[in-house]
């Protein structure tokens, strides 16, 4: 089977401790749709920021690249990687 592209919207939010965690995934259908979602999610309740990515990968092996970053909207820190 080719590779698939999924596209993704992520909130950020600040934990207990003040340090900005990441929220829940939502799967969207296209990268404008996951533009727009990240958006809205970075204006949510309780919510510092939100990213847009995608990611790549074969669903039958599991095997996936990395995510790519969109856009990131809000307070998104730097280096996701640490995250």
């Amino acid at each position: 089977m080719s590779d698939v592209t999924y596209y993704g919207a992520m909130p950020f939010l600040i934990d207990a401790d003040g340090s900005p965690v990441a929220g829940a995934a939502e799967e969207c259908q296209s990268s404008t749709a996951a533009l727009r979602r990240a958006e809205i999610l970075a204006r949510g309740a309780g919510h510092i920021g939100a990213i847009a990515f995608s990611r790549s990968g074969d669903p039958m092996t599991g095997e996936f690249g990395d995510a790519t970053l969109l856009r990131k909207f809000g307070n998104v820190p730097e280096d996701l990687a640490t995250l």
